[in-house]
């Protein structure tokens, strides 16, 4: 194996440093100014040079822009704004065009001297889709004549030219550029749809000034124009998807703060200088009927689609403001949560919009605003303003604010209700999966067609049933007196009830909506409870339990109701072939039975026996004359109309007392008096 030289030292030095100066620094690192070299980066390049134009009509110079796209692949944007300086900026020696489009960090937008606020900042932009353009353009209108002056690839062809006159009047520049081919990958191609919707966006956000696009490049020339003299709030009305709870509400204001920036000072050094500066809060928001929230930030009309501090602050500002209001107005209780902001933000669309000199964003492509006291100032604005609405007493503004808290204050209930089912569900699914109960004492078949689970009520009647089952396809479940009356009780406290969960555990098949016949671990299900009336109140609760819950394994006709007998008569000289003891499961069956055996001259030991309940039956009777497929009666239970079913459950088991007190009033009248046992 061959030994490798370890890199000496001394082999790194400064001749290998690589020292990228001015535009050849972007054309080596792309991505760093515009994020990528596809549609979105060649959209990005665009979006400067448009940007340059609209902070001129921020400014409040020009009024119009147009966006040409031209069908050798090449763009153009004009403007009658103010123009680009023609004039020699003295430290470069360079004419102000010349310095705009071959200097990083240069432009009017250092200093404050230009731009009150601007969309621009690092002052790369212009330079920056110079050197990334096969081929740059400028005209430049201004002080009674045309100046042109051409680049490729970022270097300069020429220098700045007259080439023509024009009316002293008449200002603005026009920059037409091919992207290159060299840096941009194949398929990068301007999106008509894209700019449309930046287009709309910005007229929205600068009331009065018209964008006008046009599209050369198909066999057809297609123009769009966009102009909005009332601002944000016709953005808002475009924006909303659904049917309006409120009008528009505009909450405007400003503050001040204090930012510490380096400054150049005479001698050329950068030293630290606290600068005053003025924040322009506008937001126009509205509320509707849909629960979709759509809220759009922008930064001196520049769009933050992943926000910032301005937003944080509006957010907060509306939160804490309708928490106070609400408590205030007894909307919300002193046991109630506040409400948070998802809450606040249900059926919102929202335009949050700053204003102010030199914001700090992260990152050139100026997705989220940094500048740390604009959330301050902004959660004041907003929350002043939105208090004003919400406790105003002018009857129109009144009637809204209310419905809007309402509105409020329902969606923190759902939320919480939500998060309740969500809590449940996910204890069901740990029930489901876990192990089966203790108390549940398991058949050894695992045959599903031939499998029984009986569900005994009572631990005395239990010992029985064990020793009288056929352990090899009969399973038991105890449970103890009642279980929860399902029908009142919401699924969370069915779940909580130790009974009703370990029922739906051992049928093993979930229960609802996600309930799977297909996993039922028992090919019947038999309730076994005494013959009285608490043992026929107990199979109701279950009946109830099943049908809520279970209903598929009742329509399947799974679910079955044991008859144990309700009298015993044992014979006192029974013949050949005569059985010793006879069952009988009624009053009318009992009376009929003794009526027969009287004719035939057979005596009977009396008392007859009243089974009070399957305690009482020894582990020979309960399985002959109960669990015994052979001998016993089962009743099934059926859902001939489980429409029907469930309004009969609602009127018996339902939390409505007064439909049930009318049944019961209704039978009284109906009920034959001797037929009372008291």
């Amino acid at each position: 194996m061959g030994h490798r030289r370890r890199p000496d030292i001394s082999d790194y030095d400064a001749r290998n440093l690589l020292v990228l100066e001015g535009l050849e620094a972007v054309r080596k690192r792309p991505g760093m100014y515009i994020g990528s070299t596809d549609t979105r980066g060649l959209m990005h390049c665009l979006w400067e040079i448009i940007d340059n134009s609209v902070d001129e009509a921020l400014a409040g110079f020009g009024d119009r822009i147009e966006i040409v796209l031209h069908a050798d692949g090449s763009v153009e944007v004009r403007d009658n704004a103010r123009g680009i300086p023609v004039d020699v900026e003295p430290k470069t020696g360079l004419t102000g065009v010349e310095v705009v489009f071959t200097k990083l960090h240069a432009g009017g937008k250092f200093g404050g001297g230009a731009y009150d606020a601007s969309g621009g900042l690092h002052g790369v932009g212009a330079s920056v889709v110079n050197a990334l353009s096969e081929r740059l353009e400028v005209e430049v209108d201004k002080g009674g004549a045309t100046w042109a002056m051409s680049f490729e690839r970022g270097a300069p062809t020429g220098p700045l030219a007259e080439k023509g006159k024009v009316a002293k009047a008449r200002t603005g520049t026009r920059v037409r550029y091919w992207a290159d081919p060299q840096i941009f990958i194949k398929g990068a191609e301007f999106s008509r749809d894209d700019l449309v919707r930046r287009a709309r966006q910005t007229s929205f956000l600068v009331p009065g000034l018209e964008i006008v696009i046009r599209d050369e490049r198909g066999e057809e020339v297609v123009e769009e124009s966009f102009k909005h003299d009332g601002g944000i709030a016709e953005f808002v009305d475009f924006l909303a998807p659904d049917e309006a709870v409120t009008t528009v509400l505009r909450l405007q204001g400003e503050g001040t703060f204090t930012e510490t920036v380096p400054m150049l000072d005479d001698a050329g050094h950068m030293t630290p200088q606290d600068v005053e500066r003025t924040l322009g809060v506008d937001v126009a928001l509205r509320w509707g009927t849909g629960y979709e929230s759509d809220v759009r930030s922008f930064v001196n009309i520049i769009a933050t689609p992943k926000g910032g501090t301005h937003v944080q602050g509006f957010e907060r500002g509306m939160t804490k403001t309708f928490n106070e209001v609400l408590r205030t107005t007894r909307l919300l209780k002193s046991g109630d949560p506040d409400v948070v902001k998802d809450d606040v933000m249900e059926g919102m669309t929202a335009v949050v919009t700053v204003r102010l000199a030199e914001p700090q964003f992260e990152g050139q492509t100026k997705e989220v605003l940094g500048t740390p006291p604009v959330a301050r100032l902004v959660q004041k604005v907003v929350a002043a303003e939105l208090a004003a609405f919400l406790t105003s007493t002018r009857t129109a503004e009144r009637t809204a604010a209310r419905m809007v808290m309402e509105k409020v204050v329902g969606a923190a209930k759902t939320r919480l209700l939500a998060r309740q089912q969500r809590d449940t569900q996910r204890r069901k699914n740990a029930l489901e999966s876990s192990a089966l109960p203790a108390k549940l004492a398991d058949c050894r078949s695992n045959d599903v067609e031939r499998s029984e689970l009986f569900i005994v009520e009572g631990d005395s009647a239990l010992g029985t049933a064990k020793s009288a089952r056929d352990s090899a396809f009969q399973a038991l479940l105890p449970i103890r007196g009642k279980i929860l009356n399902v029908q009142k009780a919401s699924v969370g406290d069915m779940l909580k009830n130790a009974e009703c969960s370990s029922i739906i555990q051992v049928v093993g098949a979930g229960s609802g909506r996600t309930f799977d016949l297909d996993a039922a671990r028992y090919g019947r299900v038999i309730f076994m409870a005494d013959a009285d009336s608490d043992g026929a109140h107990i199979r109701c609760l279950l009946a109830t339990l099943f049908f809520r819950y279970m209903r598929p394994l009742v329509e399947a006709g799974r679910v079955y109701s044991a008859v144990p007998p309700l009298h015993r008569i044992e014979l006192s000289n029974p013949k050949k072939g005569q059985d010793k003891y006879r069952y009988t499961y009624t009053d009318g069956e009992l009376q009929r039975a003794l009526a027969e055996l009287r004719k035939k001259n057979v005596s009977w030991k009396d008392p007859v026996q009243r089974y009070k309940g399957l305690g009482e039956m020894d582990a020979d009777q309960l399985a002959e004359t109960t669990m015994d497929p052979r001998h016993r009666t089962l009743r099934r239970l059926t859902v001939d109309d489980a429409e029907e079913a469930s309004e009969v459950f609602e009127l018996l088991m339902g939390s409505e007392v007064a439909p049930r007190k009318e049944f019961i009033v209704q039978g009284a009248y109906e009920l034959d008096r001797d037929r009372i046992d008291a």
